[in-house]
């Protein structure tokens, strides 16, 4: 096999021990210069840096902590998800790159809460020195889908038909080729559903193509949707959790069952091989989520994402180490933790804004009436749609685990009021 090599490959089997700026926001151009500099921990221990101040980022916190690493973040703004935990927080605008380097400078590596860091960013980091995990060399493959298709394409890693169109006749030709309707993305900047559309006719991607070409895919006609977690380091050692279940509403992700209920070993393993083998070739350091559709042929893989990821926030709870301690120690290439599965299975639901702008006393309600559930706020305000927390039941039951976890967050949401 071409590409590089990993030095260890951690088991998955499973086993029973005990985005981008939002409108009208203003950064100051240069970090806050009152903002604390990140002290170093007794005994030598690294500062990592997170570009990006949201949920993942705040849930990089408490491992950090663990294992005894600074964590400094770039904030969006000052009482943003992960600026309420983490005590080095300035706030500062990510696409300057002089002030991502003046934050950089106090770091021993960087890492991403999000992939919308433009590319001169990145390479300014780059030309200074600055240890980024991923790199921008594999960064690019998350943040444009038309190079991301392309190299997978490459691979030889099963993918839907695809094309890159730049005008009305050629999404015609396309479409025509593979049949109506097609699913047509912006190459850069989608996420959570943003930026795809179901097009049934070339004159429904117009605009889209008015700004630049525009990826085609062939709708594909999956039994339902996947993901491949896997968290590799610079020195090439790697570990995969098992492959989860991702349900799917309105292109948001609203449950993860892991592991994946009656998948075929046969599939768990080649879905696993796949995400293995992509985190070698790409170069990625740090975690890597693959998207993927099951089909009645095998898989096909639909996106990438090069930081933790929502399809394995039950790993918080349901894996020995869970996603964000092993981000944390891959990106220090310290020796990887055992990704699996603590016991039986988790099943994770996402909190959606709903009902009640203030949330506690239904947070209160859920937790008496589940001692067993693990629930994670992300300090955000609520709006309808928006994520803003997620709930963990560990069980020995798909059933037990799914009726407990799917209750909580529906109160949480207020969809339920007993």
């Amino acid at each position: 096999m071409g590409g590089r090599r990993h030095r260890q490959i951690l088991p998955v089997s499973a086993a029973c021990p005990g985005t981008g700026q939002r409108a009208g926001r203003r950064y100051p151009r240069r970090v806050n210069a009152s903002a604390p500099t990140p002290l170093r921990a007794p005994g030598g221990f690294p500062v990592v840096g997170i570009i990006g101040g949201g949920q993942l980022a705040r849930m990089c916190a408490g491992p950090a902590a663990e294992l005894g690493v600074t964590l400094s973040v770039l904030a969006e703004e000052g009482d943003g998800s992960a600026a309420q935990v983490v005590r080095s927080a300035p706030v500062g605008d990510y696409t300057d790159p002089a002030t991502v380097l003046d934050f950089a400078r106090h770091c021993d590596v960087v890492t991403f809460d999000h992939e919308h860091v433009p590319a001169p960013v990145l390479s300014a980091l780059a030309q200074a020195g600055v240890p980024l995990h991923p790199s921008p060399e594999a960064l690019v493959f998350a943040q444009d889908k038309l190079a991301m298709r392309t190299r997978l394409t490459a691979l030889g890693i099963p993918c839907p038909r695809w094309a890159a169109v730049a005008t009305a006749a050629e999404a015609a030709a396309f479409g025509d080729s593979v049949g109506w309707p097609v699913i047509a993305k912006v190459p850069t900047g989608g996420y959570d559903g943003k930026g795809v559309l179901v097009a049934s006719a070339p004159e429904e991607v117009a605009e889209w193509l008015a700004r630049g070409p525009v990826l085609l895919e062939e709708l594909v006609a999956f039994r339902r949707e996947l993901a491949v977690l896997i968290a590799r380091s610079p020195s090439g050692q790697a570990a995969a959790w098992p492959v989860v279940e991702t349900v799917q509403e309105n292109g948001i992700c609203v449950e993860v069952h892991a592991p994946a209920k009656d998948l075929s070993p046969d599939l768990a393993a080649d879905a696993t091989a796949a995400g293995l083998r992509i985190a070698g070739e790409l170069g990625v350091t740090g975690v890597l989520a693959v998207e993927i559709f099951e089909t009645a042929d095998g898989f096909v893989v639909n996106e990438l994402a090069m930081r933790p990821h929502n399809s394995g926030h039950w790993s918080m709870d349901g894996a020995i180490t869970g996603q964000f301690e092993q981000h944390l120690r891959a990106v220090l290439d310290l020796p990887l933790g055992d990704p699996r599965p603590r016991c039986g299975v988790t099943v994770m639901a996402n909190v959606l804004g709903g009902q009640y702008d203030s949330l506690y006393p239904a947070y209160k309600h859920v937790m008496a009436r589940d001692p067993g559930l693990r629930v994670h706020m992300y300090g955000k305000g609520v709006r309808p749609g928006r994520k803003i927390g997620h709930v963990n039941v560990v069980s020995e039951s798909y059933a037990d685990a799914h009726e407990r976890a799917r209750h909580a967050a529906d109160y949480l949401q207020g969809v339920v009021t007993e």
